[in-house]
């Protein structure tokens, strides 16, 4: 009767072991994704707070973030199968899919233009503006979108009265308003502090219009979706509670702004933060009108666009899931 009391004993103590080793392993596996993102601007600091403050690895993700030149480029990628996940703006989705190819936005990351138009010196007024020339990173890219909408939305024809150059980024736009190569550009935060410092004025801040537009969304495709759906559940559950980290943790988040954008001057990154932190969502549904917007704007010369759907262009089901799950409201408490 000992023995069998004592073979039982080491069997119970082998199954314990055995589970809690498994269950380890378990936390332990990480399914690889690759991820880009483009620009310089503060768009991507989800994926920046989910690599640095392990929330890809909690969720089990052992995610790549891969910074590339421009939204072109991590498009490419993507349709290469290159790369899973690209942080990139709503032109490359809908340029993509017109053209015959499966992308799809599975969440929004900035849900509608940002910055603001930052001019020279001398300008004072909207009309000054007339006879100039502004900058943007290329054209058709968000930067460009954004800053067409904000001349037309202040009086001012981006076709007829101005001249619209591409210069490259916030920090290439920066150097060429300084040496009047532009008079104007698309400028956000902490450049658009930057540029304050050495002279130059914000004109108009666009995003107090609250224009629907994915300045930036995570793109992938349907054909990962459906050979690797865990995934996109996995990262879109990392993506939400970056954000929330973003929202209730502001010295946690600029410590990680400065590690990826080498942003270090305490004023420019308390106006990143606030400029950035409220437009990251709670529940980042990847809006159809934020396609639309779009669509709208390109119909005018592409029938394609004219006679596509909005909503043919997102995937809001893995939002969804975590919203109708309870899960947004029980990270925040409601």
């Amino acid at each position: 009767m000992l023995k069998h009391r004592l073979r039982f004993g080491r069997l119970l103590a082998l199954a314990f072991a055995a589970i809690v080793l498994g269950s380890h392993g378990a936390a332990l596996a990480q399914e690889r994704a690759r991820i880009a993102w483009a620009g310089s601007t503060l768009a991507p600091t989800p994926v920046w707070v989910g690599r640095d403050r392990g929330f890809f690895k909690k969720n089990g993700i052992d995610a790549e973030v891969i910074a590339v030149n421009s939204g072109v480029t991590a498009l490419q990628a993507l349709l290469a199968k290159e790369i899973e996940l690209a942080v990139i703006s709503v032109p490359s989705l809908v340029a993509s899919r017109i053209g015959g190819a499966d992308t799809t936005m599975i969440a929004t990351v900035v849900p509608y233009f940002m910055d603001q138009i930052v001019v020279a010196p001398a300008i004072t007024r909207p009309e000054q503006l007339k006879g100039k020339t502004g900058g943007v990173n290329r054209q058709n890219t968000s930067s460009d979108m954004a800053l067409r909408h904000g001349l037309r939305r202040i009086g001012v024809d981006p076709e007829k009265d101005v001249k619209i150059i591409a210069v490259g980024g916030n920090p290439e736009r920066l150097a060429a308003l300084s040496r009047n190569v532009i008079q104007f550009s698309m400028m956000g935060e902490p450049f658009t502090r930057e540029a304050e410092k050495a002279g130059f004025k914000v004109l108009v801040d666009i995003g107090t219009l609250k224009i629907p537009f994915h300045t930036n969304g995570i793109l992938t495709t349907e054909s990962l979706l459906k050979a690797r759906r865990p995934l996109a559940e996995k990262f879109t559950r990392a993506m939400i509670e970056s954000i929330h980290y973003i929202k209730t943790d502001k010295e946690g988040t600029k410590a990680v702004i400065t590690a990826n954008l080498r942003v270090t001057d305490a004023d420019s990154l308390e106006r990143a933060y606030r400029s950035y932190a409220p437009i990251f969502r709670e529940a980042p549904y990847p809006d159809p009108d934020g396609v639309k917007t779009y669509l709208d704007d390109l119909a005018r010369t592409n029938p394609k666009a004219a006679a596509a759907d909005p909503k043919s262009f997102v995937d809001a089901s893995f939002v969804r899931d975590l919203d109708n799950s309870g899960f947004i409201k029980h990270l925040y408490g409601k």
